[in-house]
């Protein structure tokens, strides 16, 4: 329930004083607010008449162009509708699987190697950090490399689980990250301290400086070089010369 206030005209008055002007003061009268009509009220009770402004004129109405001010409460009917489901028509999960379907891959030779070859700028995370080994030397460069991967804003997974170093690539493979640096023991015992980076699509490899490589990830991922460049430059990876201490 609301209260309701409003201004019944005398329509004849108010039509012979005004004429053709009437009607949109009468419609002026009958839009008026409650507190508008307080006020309007008032003006007519101690002087009879009030003055109101309509399209930049003002108008004397006369208590007599008045019939009553109706004071009343209205029933208001409200149906609320609060939706238990709802399903979106343009299908996110159909375009997914399509998508990740287009880009699921077999490795040639070995129907166990899947891999998803989504590119490096849709690819969730961008580069894998896979020391060769769990020794404490190892992890001063894992760290530098994940700090300069951040710096550079770029998502990076460190995995240093156990396993062979071809499980955690094909593990990285399965989940589209498209580059992987190896700290292996010749970033260790051989100065300037290198690391090796892995493509993804191809398996192959480059051989850098530790402090060059997050640029090269970065500059990979943006699109600002492509691999073939980079492998142009830095010549392909054949094998560490150095091994286990």
């Amino acid at each position: 329930m609301i209260d309701v206030v409003e201004i019944v005209s005398e329509k004849p008055a108010i039509g012979k004083a005004f004429k053709k002007e009437g009607k949109i003061i009468m419609e002026y009268l009958a839009q008026m607010d409650k507190d508008s009509i307080k006020e309007f009220e008032d003006k007519l009770n101690s002087n009879g008449e009030a003055s109101i402004t309509v399209d930049n004129k003002e108008f004397n109405i006369q208590k007599t162009m008045i019939r009553e001010i109706k004071r009343y409460k209205k029933e208001i009917h409200v149906r609320d509708v609060e939706p238990h489901v709802i399903e979106p028509s343009f299908g996110v999960g159909r375009i997914m699987y399509a998508v990740l379907e287009h880009n699921f891959k077999i490795r040639e030779g070995d129907e166990q190697r899947t891999w998803l070859s989504l590119p490096p700028a849709v690819a969730p995370v961008k580069c894998s950090v896979l020391p060769l080994s769990k020794n404490k030397e190892f992890a001063q460069y894992v760290k530098k490399l994940s700090e300069c991967l951040t710096e550079l804003d770029i998502s990076h997974k460190v995995d240093d689980s156990s396993g062979s170093i071809g499980r955690r690539y094909a593990r990285t493979d399965e989940i589209a990250i498209p580059f992987g640096i190896t700290v292996d023991f010749d970033t260790v015992n051989k100065e300037p301290h290198s690391a090796t980076l892995r493509e993804r699509n191809s398996t192959r490899q480059i051989r850098a400086q530790i402090d060059e490589l997050p640029s090269i990830v970065s500059n990979l991922v943006r699109g600002k070089v492509t691999w073939s460049e980079i492998e142009a430059k830095y010549g392909l990876f054949e094998g560490q010369e150095t091994g286990a201490k």
